[in-house]
């Protein structure tokens, strides 16, 4: 069963993302570009319902009303594809700094582009860097809200923790909020794998940090709250979802953590 609706799922999820980009690209290429982020708001609800329908997958938001108003940084766990869309509907006008060879895909790069998204080269550094934190500092004047996922990539539910200090420079160089979100959506939607779990797992908004910390102190305050607030989520979730099968890395942290 669980391979069947895995199979429905990433077809109808890809089929919706497809269709969506394409019959709603003259809407959304002539509207405003504010306007035209509800294509992909409204592409992040349908894929809610498509996993809660089709898999029986569901999740609760915790925390809402610790976002501040106008422009702050959000700083999501990185697990799946899911935590890469999954808050689009709560959050007002949000900009992500993506690697630039997203922008050269047909379609996916001009939807990227017409919300001003900011690429960049993974590999450059000094006045290419300096470019990308002066165009984001522009936006986040505008009272954007930047995502950015303070480990850099995808890890598994319970894997040691790999921050990376770039968030710190630009908690820094912004001198905006910082909100951290804790969440383990990768025990449902697993990263490089075709399975698909249903369950019930929480999304859970931290209070922000404010900025004027400095950048050292910021950055053990983040790790320390978010991995705090992650084991908490990684122990009720593997408790109320006894039937997911749970990664390596999640195995091991839950034996840490009850052996501490």
């Amino acid at each position: 069963m669980i391979t069947l609706r895995s199979i429905l799922f990433n077809t109808a999820f890809y089929t919706n993302m497809i269709l969506r980009m394409i019959l709603l690209s003259p809407f959304y290429f002539l509207a405003p570009r504010k306007t035209a982020f509800g294509v992909p708001k409204g592409w992040a609800r349908s894929s809610h319902w498509l996993m809660k329908t089709i898999v029986g997958t569901t999740f609760t938001l915790e925390g809402l009303e610790n976002i501040p108003k106008g422009g702050y940084i959000l700083a999501p766990k990185h697990q799946s594809f899911w935590d890469t869309f999954a808050l689009l509907p709560w959050l007002d006008d949000p900009v992500y700094i993506l690697k630039r060879e997203l922008m050269w895909i047909p379609v996916f790069g001009w939807y990227v582009a017409k919300q001003r998204m900011i690429p960049v080269n993974r590999g450059a550094k000094g006045k290419v860097m300096a470019e990308v934190i002066e165009r984001t500092k522009a936006e986040m004047r505008n009272g954007r809200q930047l995502i950015i996922y303070p480990e850099g990539t995808r890890r598994p539910p319970g894997a040691t923790p790999e921050y990376k200090y770039g968030i710190a420079r630009l908690y820094r160089d912004l001198g905006v909020p910082v909100v951290p979100v804790a969440m383990h959506p990768g025990l449902f939607w697993p990263r490089r794998k075709f399975q698909r779990y249903p369950g019930h797992f929480k999304v859970r908004i931290l209070p922000a940090i404010e900025p004027g910390l400095d950048p050292d102190v910021f950055f053990d305050t983040l790790m320390a709250r978010l991995e705090a607030a992650s084991d908490e989520l990684l122990i009720e979730t593997a408790r109320d979802n006894p039937h997911v099968p749970l990664p390596p890395t999640a195995v091991k942290r839950l034996a840490e953590l009850q052996a501490g």
